[in-house]
């Protein structure tokens, strides 16, 4: 894709969804961290579902530890790898505690210290809670990047590296949710829906079987 063509893409997925933001349920950096953390191998729906209960009496390190691993097992037990997540959370919990004040740090490298927190994990939280320009590549990200021709890549770290460089900056703070949206409901894994693609007429995508390109609302 040219620059010209990646300027527009994100301008016709900027006037859809103005203002994008994560699907998952929180109520604070805190409660953001562990529901990424719980949403590894699982669905947003899945994760909002456990979580519910749960962040409306714990949604602080010093309440989750609280808690206790046993019962926050028992919360999350419908998500898959609940007792290797139980123990992560509880355990980045101690560390919140321990060394920053109960606090989520806001620096990368701090956030990918703690246990079950990878540089995804960490993107989500810089760019949902602190408005940082990150983008966090999924498994949608991944997608649309070398679908669209945008930023092929064969890792999420290329694919990361590759929109980094090629998104411009003033769609950087919200790229990450654009494209998680347009992935997970337009450009889907098995059949993208060309037919009702807003920015299908600037994808590199061969095999586009587009019919009329939706007009914007």
């Amino acid at each position: 894709m040219t620059p010209d063509a990646i300027d527009q893409f994100f301008a016709r997925l900027a006037a859809t969804t103005p203002e994008p933001r994560s699907e998952l349920d929180y109520v604070n950096p805190y409660t953001l961290l562990v529901a990424v953390v719980l949403s590894a191998q699982a669905t947003d729906i899945g994760v909002n579902r456990a979580t519910r209960a749960l962040f409306a009496q714990v949604d602080t390190p010093d309440k989750m530890l609280a808690l206790g691993e046993a019962r926050l097992r028992d919360e999350i037990k419908t998500i898959g790898l609940f007792n290797t997540k139980a123990r992560n959370v509880i355990k980045l919990s101690e560390i919140l505690v321990r060394d920053h004040g109960g606090v989520v740090p806001r620096q990368r490298e701090l956030l990918e210290a703690l246990p079950g927190v990878g540089r995804k994990t960490a993107n989500v939280v810089l760019n949902v809670a602190f408005g940082e320009p990150t983008i966090a590549v999924d498994t949608h990200i991944f997608r649309v990047g070398n679908r669209t021709g945008m930023a092929p890549g064969r890792t999420p770290d290329a694919v990361e590296r590759g929109l980094l460089a090629v998104v411009p900056e003033r769609w950087r703070r919200h790229a990450h949710h654009w494209l998680i949206l347009h992935g997970r409901y337009v450009c889907k894994a098995r059949r993208p829906d060309c037919g009702r693609c807003p920015v299908a007429d600037l994808c590199d995508f061969p095999d586009k079987d587009t019919g009329p390109v939706a007009a914007l609302s």
